[in-house]
């Protein structure tokens, strides 16, 4: 095989790979403009007759979407914040700074990995009841503030700057608040946007832990409207597809928005020593 030929398969296979992954998601975003009814039909058609904002307008005006839209956002974007406030500084503090036990504390930490998250949310849902945070959007946060894998990935970043820069700092009379804030965070940029994304995407997409946590429906998220919108609304396809890409637009932009310094900050992180 030559290598012209080589080329042109590797390019089909490619091209056939982003078709099926893509199809679907291009097709959503076609129903949801069409018509009540018009994705019902046989064969169903792949573009709208009539292009219409009608599913939209019935989403924000009788669903209430657009209240679900808001408190996602605030959620996911809460989320992200205290994430990255108390990941990086675990993830550093395990990287670069000397107390009794580190290691002893990181090795239990990674051995919780293994234990999926839903073993805990029966506890964790009975102590945040006793603190009287059950339907509001602290207990929903709680949990988001720190994590494994964010603590992981910036530690196995953070392994990487040179404790000569560190030092260096130190004996110029810079405190421990200053070296963080003016030579450690630009270091971690790249993983400070990976973990970012991270954060955001799993809030966002999150619809178990807020179903359990918020029960009024004024402070549901898009995950749990949309639920709740396909039990009244099942035969009507086009208005749920409607919901799906409101959903998912969000995440979507911002991930091809950052996916450079996503990749960037991934790989890095993985390859540390």
């Amino acid at each position: 095989m030559t290598l012209r030929t080589r080329t042109v398969v590797v390019n089909a296979l490619l091209f056939a790979t982003a078709a099926i992954t893509l199809g679907p998601l291009l097709w959503m975003v076609a129903v949801s403009f069409m018509a009540p009814g018009e994705a019902s039909s046989s064969p169903p058609p792949l573009f709208p007759r009539d292009a219409t904002l009608s599913n939209y307008r019935q989403l924000f005006a009788q669903a209430g979407m657009g209240r679900c839209f808001v408190n996602s956002l605030f959620l996911a974007t809460a989320a992200t914040l205290l994430a990255l406030v108390f990941n990086v500084s675990a993830g550093y503090a395990f990287a670069k700074l000397r107390f009794a036990g580190r290691e002893r504390i990181f090795r239990l930490l990674l051995g919780a990995l293994i234990l999926p998250a839903q073993v805990a949310m029966i506890p964790l849902f009975l102590l945040l009841k006793s603190m009287g945070l059950v339907n509001t959007y602290v207990g929903v946060l709680l949990p988001s503030m720190a994590g494994v894998f964010g603590i992981f990935l910036v530690r196995q970043y953070a392994r990487g700057i040179p404790n000569e820069l560190l030092e260096a700092a130190r004996m110029d009379g810079a405190g421990e608040f200053r070296t963080f804030f003016l030579i450690v965070l630009p270091v971690l940029k790249p993983v400070l946007v990976t973990l970012a994304v991270f954060a955001f995407l799993g809030s966002w997409n999150d619809f178990m832990w807020p179903l359990i946590v918020l029960t009024e429906g004024d402070m549901h998220t898009l995950p749990v409207a949309l639920s709740s919108l396909s039990r009244e609304h099942v035969q009507d396809s086009e208005l749920m597809m409607a919901g799906a890409v409101i959903t998912v637009l969000p995440v979507l932009v911002l991930f091809l928005a950052l996916q450079r310094y996503y990749m960037q900050g991934l790989m890095m992180g993985s390859v540390k020593a």
